[in-house]
């Protein structure tokens, strides 16, 4: 049962706005407008967790017990799918409205962590759960360093964060080992490599 609440916690789709609400809090982003940054989160929130849950939900209860006679990969390549167009869709909007960069790198490193998962699980069930959390990760290192912020406390946070979510993917059975710390370190090294190259 633990396992299985954090996993729904700590869903990929949340991230992203996790990401931006550390950014508001912990860098210059902090002094926006405060109805500016909510009006942020709110279409962040819109795109990239409440859009892609609804229509995945619409679709599996569409396709019912077809879903079954699918393997595994092709069952996960719809949502995939789905949370991409929703990603690109959110990160469209942002940038036609002219967003502070930092803001849009959140969403490009979301949105590239989805599209290699997506590619990857054509041949191998990587974790998106863990991929999530270590864009997480990658984000804060290179923010803290970025906006000189102290890193101790929240890096520790994460770490524990990582464990407890690469853990319940285990004992759910949905992963192997391989492709949780794979999947974490695969996230961290995406995001890290967008936020300072892009």
């Amino acid at each position: 049962m633990a396992a299985r609440v954090l996993s729904i916690i700590f869903n990929p789709f949340y991230l992203p706005l996790v990401g931006l609400v550390l950014l508001f809090w912990c860098s210059y982003l902090s002094k926006l407008n405060e109805s500016y940054k909510w009006l942020i989160l709110l279409t962040t929130y819109l795109f990239t967790i409440l859009i892609p849950t609804y229509l995945i939900r619409v679709y599996n209860t569409y396709q019912g017990k077809r879903l079954f006679k699918l393997g595994p990969r092709e069952r996960r390549m719809v949502p995939y799918i789905i949370s991409i167009i929703s990603y690109f869709a959110c990160y469209y909007l942002l940038a036609y409205f002219h967003i502070p960069h930092f803001i849009n790198l959140i969403l490009v490193a979301a949105l590239a962590i989805q599209i290699t998962c997506a590619i990857i699980n054509v041949w191998w069930n990587i974790s998106t759960h863990s991929a999530g959390i270590g864009g997480v990760t990658g984000a804060l290192i290179v923010f803290s360093v970025f906006f000189g912020f102290y890193l101790l406390w929240w890096l520790s946070l994460t770490l524990i964060i990582a464990g407890l979510v690469g853990s319940s993917r285990l004992i759910l059975r949905r992963h192997t080992l391989a492709q949780v710390v794979v999947g974490y370190l695969l996230g961290l090294v995406i995001t890290a490599l967008i936020i300072i190259f892009i």
